[in-house]
């Protein structure tokens, strides 16, 4: 044991988080006393929460309530959040505003956050940063942050925004006091480190366990089988595009697979699309999502780029599909483009929104089985050999060490 305690802030919860529960398992497998603070987001997440945690060496704490635990706790932080937004939406930001309106429980966070005397802090969301920098000043230690996104582009572009407007000025308020910076995609570093030249950012891969992935199905059979998942299956993700594109080619023998919540009324817009039967699946363990995703042959990453953020991100569909052996049909979002021209040969790019390319793509692989299967193997062997958390996770350590030494 090292005797260093790390805490980690989310204004999520830990089932939506993969990469903070990677860093960890990480962080406790080397010997650190971890510690994992959030809020509750949604009920889907505390039931992956509860089997998530079940068998973790970390400790993690929920602050703020529930609609079902702290009832009253909880309704009154929604109460206060709303009217902090109001406050900062139009009048000011400071004095506290915009903290408390980047996350429901910012006080209770910082709260639980100072009665642990960390040796770092690390913030794992926007909503999360201010908490991470604010102990860490009033404990003299450490921070750090780590952007999945590119956070004030990751709705809106306007700059007007308020959404933008709160984002940047959290970002313009706290970044400036950390002691790392990771980025989830060497684009979100090059944006950041534009905005902020003093930032020194470290690209750290959305890749998972290597010891997870399961055998590799190649296509033996009839069958095409599409895949794509979310922690929701909703409007405006690029499910349009695959939709018209199936519609196009009409063939009864390509699957189209969803899984992620699902409301009725999305279901009902989806199926209406659709000329097809969709086949929809709840959302399901993190661990579980890669022997389901092997049973398939194509997964999908069909950002439609609706905003800066969405065309720098790297998304975990990708590196998902990497480790469960999947041929991967990706939109020419800058990211995802610049991904597959560094890696060739394990899938195929088309334009954003041109559904005869899509489908031509699809017609290609379905009658070019050998394509398709050496497509499959190509990423199941990159997983292996370069995008696994067993090789990425030693750039993360290597920062924690390096910061606290």
């Amino acid at each position: 044991m090292n005797n260093k305690n790390i805490v980690l802030i989310t204004s999520g919860q830990p089932s939506l988080n993969p990469r903070l529960v990677k860093e960890a398992d990480s962080l406790t497998q080397q010997g650190f006393d971890v510690k994992v603070i959030y809020q509750y987001w949604s009920e889907y997440a505390t039931k992956l929460d509860h089997e998530l945690l079940a068998d973790k060496k970390w400790s993690a704490i929920l602050v703020g309530g529930t609609p079902s635990i702290n009832k009253l706790y909880y309704w009154i932080s929604r109460i206060r959040h709303k009217s902090y937004a109001f406050v900062s939406q139009y009048f000011s930001m400071k004095y506290g505003f915009a903290e408390n309106t980047i996350a429901r429980t910012n006080k209770l966070l910082l709260k639980e956050a100072l009665k642990i005397n960390a040796d770092l802090y690390i913030a794992h969301n926007l909503g999360a940063l201010p908490v991470a920098v604010n102990a860490a000043k009033a404990n003299k230690t450490k921070c750090g942050f780590d952007a999945e996104d590119f956070h004030r582009n990751e709705i809106s572009d306007d700059v007007n925004s308020f959404d933008v407007r709160l984002k940047k000025y959290i970002e313009d308020e706290y970044l400036k006091e950390i002691d790392y910076f990771t980025a989830a995609s060497p684009l979100i570093a090059n944006a950041y480190r534009e905005l902020y030249p003093q930032l020194n950012p470290v690209v750290i891969n959305n890749v998972f366990e290597i010891r997870n992935q399961p055998k590799i199905n190649t296509n033996k059979n009839n069958v095409l089988k599409l895949f794509w998942f979310s922690q929701t299956v909703g409007r405006n993700r690029g499910l349009e595009d695959i939709i018209g594109a199936l519609n196009v080619i009409n063939n009864s023998l390509i699957q189209l697979h969803f899984l992620g919540a699902l409301s009725p009324e999305s279901q009902h817009y989806f199926n209406n699309l659709a000329t097809f039967e969709i086949q929809y699946y709840t959302p399901i363990e993190a661990d579980e999502i890669f022997d389901f995703a092997s049973k398939f042959d194509i997964g999908l990453a069909l950002e439609p780029g609706f905003c800066f953020n969405n065309k720098i991100a790297l998304s975990n569909k990708i590196f998902t599909y990497l480790i469960s052996g999947l041929a991967i049909l990706a939109s020419n979002t800058a990211a995802q483009q610049d991904f597959l021209q560094e890696n060739k040969n394990i899938g195929e790019l088309y334009q954003i929104g041109n559904t005869k390319a899509l489908a031509d793509i699809i017609t290609k692989l379905f009658n070019n089985r050998e394509q398709l299967n050496e497509y499959k193997r190509n990423t199941f062997n990159l997983a292996q050999s370069k995008y696994n958390w067993e090789l990425e996770q030693n750039k993360f350590l290597k920062i924690v060490n390096e910061v606290i030494a």
